[in-house]
């Protein structure tokens, strides 16, 4: 699992050509802010998200690698994301990976001033500095009309090099993420359902070890 993109763009996301992308980019798009900007504000006035999705890997000719799918809770700043046999909860503070194939829990510290992108930054204003970006305009995907986002990190050292969002231009929310590997690989996360405002206890949010029996626990923090 490719966790670093899972947790850089989460659906939480190939029309413009490069050229006119990287010109139009550059003084970022006044309307994709305003849509970005939409979303942002929209998630932020919930308590609580419980999202399922699927993840999608492709090579550089556009033939599927894996599909997989996932859920993940969001409140506040805790999350916890169920992905296949890995757990990652988060409390706000603390972090712990789960690998259940091997039964091994690490538990980590969350460093806001790394600069490491969470879920929720996902669905917030992830975008103000660390991307360029431009809106490619409407199109039709099923019965949904979703408006699309082109994005380019302004760090050229990152192993991707775009990023389409794709938002529901009814709902205001995101729809799917795509993301262009330097290497050729594709990564895709598509939002399948979305529930806002449901109750959520903080113990959701904490690792409870009872839960994993004989689980290896190995603490970083």
């Amino acid at each position: 699992m490719k966790t670093r993109y899972l947790l850089t763009i989460l659906m939480v996301w190939q029309i413009a050509s490069l050229s006119a992308q990287t010109s139009s980019a550059v003084r970022n798009d006044p309307e994709a802010k305003k849509i970005l900007d939409a979303v942002s504000a929209k998630f932020k006035s919930y308590t609580s998200v419980q999202a399922s999705f699927t993840y999608k890997v492709e090579n550089a000719t556009g033939k599927a690698l894996s599909t997989k799918t996932g859920t993940i809770t969001m409140k506040g700043t805790k999350y916890r994301l169920v992905f296949g046999g890995q757990e990652i909860i988060c409390n706000g503070t603390t972090v712990w990976n789960i690998d259940k194939a091997a039964n091994e829990a690490t538990i980590s510290t969350l460093d806001a001033s790394s600069g490491m992108i969470t879920p929720q930054k996902l669905f917030s204003n992830f975008y103000d500095k660390d991307f360029l970006y431009v809106l490619n305009g409407d199109k039709k995907v099923g019965a949904k009309t979703v408006q699309e986002i082109q994005l380019t990190p302004v760090d050229k050292s990152k192993n991707f090099h775009t990023v389409y969002l794709q938002i529901d231009k009814v709902a205001k929310s995101m729809y799917s993420t795509r993301v262009l590997e330097n290497a050729g690989n594709r990564y895709s996360y598509t939002v399948n359902t979305m529930k806002t405002n449901v109750p959520a206890a903080d113990a959701l949010f904490v690792f409870d070890k009872s839960k994993f029996p004989g689980i290896n626990v190995e603490d970083l923090r």
